[in-house]
């Protein structure tokens, strides 16, 4: 599902990312770790094409990304990629379902369509009485489980997932992980997950270990 080789990043003279290597199969759920500054958000925002590494080459879907640009490259993005952040990134003024609903909107389907898939998603998360509902009424727990259903509504080949139960209580936390693993029971999704919760990290198939930019095992 995605492929990096010789990942390099620097902004400025400081380098981030120093050759990363890596490789993730469809429908693995690999958990990214290391201490604060080691590189790990960086990776992500590149393996999400929200940043470009200076060097290095990088396939997702069998697609390389050096090969798109512009509308080419956020239309993949929004496609093939989501995203579920630590924060939520829900916009407060729309409801649950309207937010789930917009990667569906910005990618051409219709409005009635793109509803009918928020509500699948959002009845399968548990969330189908809180539809209406905006982001200030849901608890943390329930802004995430909105997130989650955003990032899965044009069926993505991989979500990239930063601190996703960084901001949750435990119980919240669990969860959320469970949820994760569940998807990829049903729907045979892929997740990378950069996290400083062991628990995830543990229950996952693999870690990768960052270390001043480089991953170490």
């Amino acid at each position: 599902m995605i492929k990096a080789s010789n990942l390099y990043k620097s902004y400025g003279d400081l380098p981030i990312l120093k050759g990363i290597n890596l490789h993730i199969l469809q429908g693995e759920i690999v958990s990214i770790v290391g201490a604060s500054g080691a590189g790990k958000s960086t990776l992500l925002q590149i393996l999400g094409s929200l940043d470009k590494a200076d060097s290095g080459e990088l396939m997702i879907h069998n697609q390389d990304l050096s090969g798109l640009k512009g509308s080419k490259l956020a239309e993949f993005r929004n496609k093939e990629i989501g995203f579920v952040f630590q924060f939520h990134q829900l916009l407060p003024e729309f409801t649950a379902l309207e937010n789930v609903c917009i990667p569906a909107w910005i990618g051409g389907v219709s409005k009635s369509d793109a509803e009918k898939k928020a509500k699948d998603l959002l009845h399968y998360l548990g969330m189908a009485n809180r539809e209406n509902h905006k982001p200030s009424a849901l608890s943390g727990g329930e802004q995430q489980r909105v997130a989650v259903a955003r990032a899965l509504i044009n069926k993505p080949a991989v979500i990239l997932a930063d601190e996703p139960s960084g901001n949750l209580d435990s119980k919240s936390a669990e969860d959320l992980h469970q949820l994760f693993f569940r998807l990829r029971s049903d729907l045979g999704q892929t997740f990378v997950i950069v996290t400083h919760n062991q628990s995830l990290a543990a229950q996952s198939d693999r870690q990768l270990l960052m270390k001043d930019g480089i991953i170490i095992n």
